[in-house]
């Protein structure tokens, strides 16, 4: 295995490990806190990207360009589930404008697997 798959295998694992841990803490805090209904939904929605594309990071190592796959991936990661936590978290929308771009880089790093 190449030295870029490796290293995104190793992402995987962290990204997993972090998409639990704040999946845990949005089913055992923050849903039951007072925020409004969109924000828990936001938090959700980046739940849920978080899981999917960190296990999207473990195909990585086997295809052909991993570095380029790996590092679309988990910049449209960072952008678009970060974004959205963010939000999610603290209800300022600021970073709101990162979100769409994120998730073109997750598109375009699923596109770079079949390269």
């Amino acid at each position: 295995m190449a030295a870029g798959g490796a290293l995104f295998g190793r992402v995987a694992g962290l990204s997993g490990a972090l998409a639990v841990g704040l999946g845990a803490y949005g089913a055992h805090g923050f849903r039951r806190s007072d925020r409004d209904d969109y924000l828990k939904e936001l938090f959700q929605t980046a739940n849920t990207y978080h899981y999917l594309h960190s296990l999207a990071l473990l195909g990585v190592p086997h295809c052909r360009k991993p570095l380029l796959a790996g590092s679309l991936l988990t910049s449209g990661m960072a952008m678009f589930c970060g974004s959205l936590y963010y939000q999610a978290l603290t209800g300022d929308p600021r970073l709101a404008k990162a979100a769409p771009l994120g998730g073109t880089l997750l598109i375009v790093g699923w596109a770079a697997m079949a390269l």
